[in-house]
């Protein structure tokens, strides 16, 4: 599907544009054509590389600028927040505001009120959630990257606790969830009441082999 053939805002496809993106990948066009431009749920599990992030992004920048509403990017780890942060800022820096938020966690961040896209950690959303940031009530999307680590014992509470509490307080947010790695995902689609994205396409061929005194021999089967 070509970039044209969507009404994503002509402000996104021309910065996509510059990034030499023009074409949209499997996962992606299933994306649209499941609504998640149009507010849809949906759960994205597809290979690594295969432009999950994209996704996202596209429903970000669609929603920031039509007035939808504020966007949360939730991520596992501090430095993929300030990653996600320096990527996303060069390529929509000129467009809406990008903040990070990772630090004090005793506090609203009550300076967010003037951002769009807001990345954050669980553990730092939850904390804003505690300390009733007046500012959430204007979120329109949330993203979960990394959506499987809902199954580890450690971090997997506290994030279906925010899921469940954003749904309670926001009566009509999109869930968006990206993961290379479900086990369950009809189930985790059915909970998050979303569309399930599919795809086994990958910008380059898996091969497995095996290495042995410094070479690879590749199974060709």
């Amino acid at each position: 599907m070509n970039l044209n053939q969507t009404d994503i805002p002509s402000e996104i496809k021309e910065v996509l544009t510059k990034e030499g993106i023009n074409e949209l990948r499997p996962a992606q066009e299933k994306a649209i054509k499941a609504g998640v431009l149009d507010g849809r749920n949906i759960l994205v599990c597809t290979p690594t590389a295969s432009g999950k992030t994209l996704i996202a992004e596209l429903v970000g920048g669609k929603n920031i600028i039509t007035g939808k509403g504020k966007i949360i990017y939730i991520v596992p780890l501090v430095a993929l927040a300030n990653e996600k942060h320096k990527e996303f800022k060069r390529k929509y820096g000129r467009l809406f505001k990008i903040a990070l938020s990772v630090g004090d966690f005793d506090s609203s961040d009550s300076y967010l009120i003037d951002y769009d896209f807001i990345i954050c950690t669980a553990e730092k959303l939850d904390s804003l959630i505690r300390h009733h940031a007046p500012w959430l009530k204007y979120v329109s999307t949330v993203i979960i990257d990394e959506i499987h680590l809902l199954n580890d014992v450690s971090r997997g509470p506290t994030l279906e606790i925010l899921i469940t509490v954003m749904k309670q307080i926001l009566e009509n947010v999109q869930i968006i969830g990206l993961s290379a790695t479900i086990g369950n995902p009809l189930e985790l689609a059915t909970w998050l009441d979303a569309v399930l994205i599919q795809d086994d396409w990958r910008p380059v061929p898996l091969k497995k082999g095996v290495y042995h005194q410094g070479e690879i021999e590749f199974n060709e089967s």
